[in-house]
């Protein structure tokens, strides 16, 4: 029967139904109350429902946090009990409940918190919970665990592999942790311990290559930037180091950070903003990054009777260093003439 089924499900807020020809509304364990009073609560006894299917548990978290409601007290205490269980989860499910958070919530950290101070944080991802109260810099700064979290709700939801790389930024600081000289605590190459971590943790949820890939790349070259007064030559090599591809999620991830650091609320440093738009700039002028953007290739090579070899990609590739320097020698005339003049020496 249709009550059965409602008796069935897990929250009382997800036990209505509706008959769209009669409007009867059956609502037998005040969903509706609960819903107007802004509360989460299990149908019966929720240690049951928890045990039933420990998905539930990520559920509760998620959905308290998306729709703003508080968990009642009994159901809070059982899901606490349940936080060693999702494990037994497969990875794809466990995967999926964060993912529905970074794509579908505005404001993300409300449901992250609820995963630390539920435990499932410390049980699911041992990496995150080890930022909390990982403070650097001076001041009024949040510790690494909060700025991530702030990080993340400065990102929109329609880009949930660069609200990851924000949650998993400082997975690399409890590791790079030493002692200045001045006793406080620095945390030198976190970027790079962090990238490795980072793509263990994508791993671990059976991400794609793909989405453990850029996600890694972000976190380790999240500090990675030209300095303000490089010349244009600079630019280019700096994009043609770390991939065209990266640019534009690199420095909204740097934006983000920059916000997160005075709690969400700053502005981004000026420094900053000079060096998006002098990137952008480069960019906009499409200069060739790579060895396939060049004006020549092997055929062209080959009919200066060079013969087919490693000598190619030697030779591209210093034409492309030429290129990045001064992109208008990009021309199959001014390339091929450079060829000519290398060969004869």
């Amino acid at each position: 029967t249709v009550d059965e089924d409602l008796s069935r499900r897990d929250f009382t807020c997800n036990a209505l139904a509706w008959h769209p020809l009669t409007g009867e509304l059956r609502d037998p364990f005040e969903g509706l109350r609960d819903l107007r009073a802004g509360i989460l609560r299990t149908v019966g006894r929720p240690e049951e429902r928890f045990a039933e299917d420990y998905l539930r548990v990520l559920r509760a978290l998620r959905f308290a946090g998306h729709f703003e409601l508080a968990i009642e007290p009994a159901t809070w205490r059982a899901l606490v009990e349940a936080t060693p269980m999702p494990p037994r989860l497969s990875a794809e499910r466990i995967r999926e409940e964060l993912w529905k958070i970074l794509s579908k919530t505005r404001r993300a950290s409300a449901s992250l918190s609820l995963y630390a101070a539920s435990g499932a944080l410390a049980v699911l991802y041992p990496e995150l919970d080890a930022t909390v109260g990982v403070v650097r810099g001076g001041g009024a700064r949040p510790d690494a665990w909060t700025e991530s979290l702030l990080a993340v709700d400065a990102l929109p939801p329609t880009r949930p592999l660069l609200r990851m790389a924000a949650l998993l930024h400082a997975v690399g600081m409890p590791a790079a942790r030493s002692r200045d000289l001045r006793g406080g605590w620095r945390y030198t190459g976190h970027e790079v311990l962090g990238g490795r971590a980072a793509a263990k943790v994508m791993r671990r949820l059976k991400a794609s290559n793909a989405d453990i890939e850029r996600v890694a790349r972000l976190v380790t070259h999240q500090s990675d930037f030209f300095p303000p007064d490089a010349p244009d030559a600079g630019i280019r090599r700096w994009i043609h180091d770390l991939g065209a591809d990266l640019i534009h999620d690199l420095f909204r991830l740097r934006f983000a950070l920059a916000r997160a650091e005075v709690d969400g609320a700053g502005e981004p440093p000026r420094d900053l903003i000079e060096r998006w738009r002098r990137a952008h700039a480069v960019m906009l002028s499409h200069p060739p990054l790579a060895v396939r953007d060049l004006a020549v290739g092997g055929d062209d090579l080959k009919a200066l009777g060079i013969p087919p070899g490693p000598r190619y990609g030697e030779i591209l590739r210093g034409l492309l260093e030429r290129v990045l320097e001064n992109p208008e020698l990009n021309t199959r005339d001014a390339l091929l003439a450079l060829v000519a003049e290398e060969v004869q020496r």
